[in-house]
């Protein structure tokens, strides 16, 4: 009774916090999508309240629609985003799979050098990253970000999905190698299947930084061809004068593939956070 007594302040505690900190996370998303409906002198004027009758305008939509080509910027966008997904995902996996399931020489120094990746930024070798770009003739592609964002999603990507790995049962593993299955058998269809909750844990973090991300893009493709959303957005702010109008629709919309993604994976993203925090 006593610990049921205590452990409730406890809970009502640890609930309080978390509402608090979802609705500081919310807060600047509701602010950006309930302004991205009004006119230019509601935001200023009400920028709290839901847009009225009188204060409601899609004029920013309409503009972000005819100004630029704000579907050739979602499509890079997406492109990338799915691109660098795909790498991030198979070869983190592949590495991960080889770093749990195989012990050599180096395999714990290994997984520490790749750890490492995690905690130094890749801005800081944007220099270099840009100088091969252009001694590859990769400026203004897409092809640039995708290799970029791959090596910067690969640490996170090994680091995670190498504890998942671990974690497998080596009489499963060992069962198909009696059955005759290859090393990528096992792996594709007996391992995969088993780590999905921390792959969806991986593309969820990994998406994010790339989609919102304007570093690379202004500096490795910033042509109108290969321009992405967030930098598209760019363009309704002048040095001067800001469309704000313009800019809280871009950025309305462009939320919203992260929220579809949110959705589509949120229950296989808790499994695998709360799987991660058991081990």
């Amino acid at each position: 009774m006593s610990r049921a007594t205590t452990s409730l302040p406890r809970s009502v505690a640890a609930h309080a916090i978390l509402i608090a900190y979802t609705v500081i996370a919310l807060f600047p998303v509701f602010v950006i999508l309930i302004n991205s409906f009004k006119a230019r002198k509601a935001i200023f004027g009400s920028p709290l309240t839901p847009p009225t009758p009188e204060t409601f305008d899609l004029v920013g939509y309409r503009m972000v629609l005819t100004q630029g080509d704000f579907f050739l910027y979602f499509q890079n966008s997406f492109v990338v985003t799915v691109a660098s997904l795909f790498f991030v995902l198979l070869f983190g996996a592949m590495a991960a799979f080889a770093l749990s399931e195989y012990r050599f020489r180096g395999n714990r120094l290994m997984g520490l050098y790749l750890a490492l990746g995690i905690m130094i930024p890749i801005r800081l070798g944007t220099v270099a990253i840009l100088q091969m770009m252009v001694a590859s003739g990769l400026v203004n592609t897409l092809t640039a970000l995708v290799l970029v964002y791959t090596a910067q999603g690969l640490p996170l990507a090994i680091f995670i999905l190498t504890e998942f790995m671990s974690g497998v049962s080596d009489d499963l593993k060992n069962a198909g190698r009696i059955d005759g299955l290859s090393e990528y058998r096992i792996f594709f269809r007996l391992v995969l299947p088993l780590v999905r909750p921390a792959m969806a844990t991986v593309a969820v973090f990994t998406m994010i930084p790339i989609w919102n991300d304007l570093w690379f893009p202004l500096i490795l493709a910033p042509s109108e061809a290969t321009k992405t959303v967030t930098l598209g957005a760019q363009m309704f702010i002048g040095q001067y004068v800001t469309n704000w109008n313009a800019v809280l629709a871009a950025l309305s919309l462009a939320i919203l593939p992260v929220l579809v993604l949110y959705l589509i994976f949120s229950r296989q993203l808790i499994r695998g956070i709360t799987s991660g925090a058991v081990k």
